[in-house]
This record gives structure tokens, C-alpha cells and sequence, in this order.
């Protein structure tokens, strides 16, 4: 059972991730931890390669679409190399509930952020009566 469950999960986000442009991890880790029992950093590294076959193959769609921009993503890549591994060695140094914490205000600082910017992408209500 357990293992249709993960699998739902990854349709999931997988579904979302395509439909919304979000990250697979903001499905997968907080699934891992409060589903599957997960510990908060075992979430963040699953999560992490589980995303690594998904990118290579949604990379190779863009590559023959010619959708690549090679001078930004070596430079961005290099620098998100260098991250990661700054990113990870913080990761190992705070406790399992602060991590927790930081990870549940970064997804409220981006729900927040991407409510504001839907908001202001409404049609206001005088463009709205002017149409109809």
C-alpha cells in the first residue's frame, strides 16, 4: 500500500510541477515527512534526487526544442553547484526542528509572494464592465 501511495505522490507533484511550475520538492518533502514518517533532512535528499531523472528528461524536451539558454545555465549552474554544497553543509549543522521551521517559512513567504502576484494579475472591476 504504501508503495501506491508514493506513487500517487509522484504523480502528484509530477502534475502539478508540469501544470504550475512549481518545484517537485514543495510536494514531495512535506508528503515525505507527514505521510511516510520521513525525517526533515532524509525528505530533502529524496526529494533532491528524485528530481534529478524528472529535470534530465524534461531538460532533453527543452534541448530539442532549442529552449536553452547554454550561457545562463552554465553560469547559474555553476553557481547553484557551489550553493547546493554550502546549502547541504547548513542543512547537516541545524537541528531537525529548525530545518523544519525554515522549510515551513519558505513555503509561506512563497505562498504569500505568489498570491500577491495573482492578485495584481486580476482584471480590475471597471475592465471587467467594460468588456461585458
Amino acid at each position: 500500500m504504501e508503495v501506491v501511495a508514493l506513487i500517487l505522490v509522484g504523480l502528484v507533484a509530477g502534475a502539478l510541477a508540469a501544470a504550475l511550475g512549481i518545484g517537485g520538492g514543495i510536494i514531495f518533502v512535506p508528503a515525505l515527512v507527514s505521510i511516510f514518517g520521513f525525517s526533515q533532512l532524509d525528505a530533502q535528499g529524496t526529494s533532491l534526487a528524485i528530481i534529478v531523472p524528472t529535470a534530465i528528461v524534461a531538460a532533453v524536451g527543452h534541448i530539442r526544442a532549442g529552449r536553452i539558454d547554454w550561457g545562463i545555465t552554465i553560469a547559474v549552474g555553476i553557481t547553484g553547484i557551489i550553493g547546493a554544497v554550502i546549502g547541504a553543509q547548513v542543512a547537516y549543522e541545524l537541528d531537525e526542528r529548525t530545518l523544519k521551521r525554515a522549510f515551513a517559512i519558505l513555503l509561506v513567504v512563497l505562498a504569500i509572494r505568489m498570491m500577491r502576484r495573482a492578485w495584481t494579475l486580476r482584471p480590475s472591476r471597471s475592465a471587467a464592465a467594460d468588456r461585458g
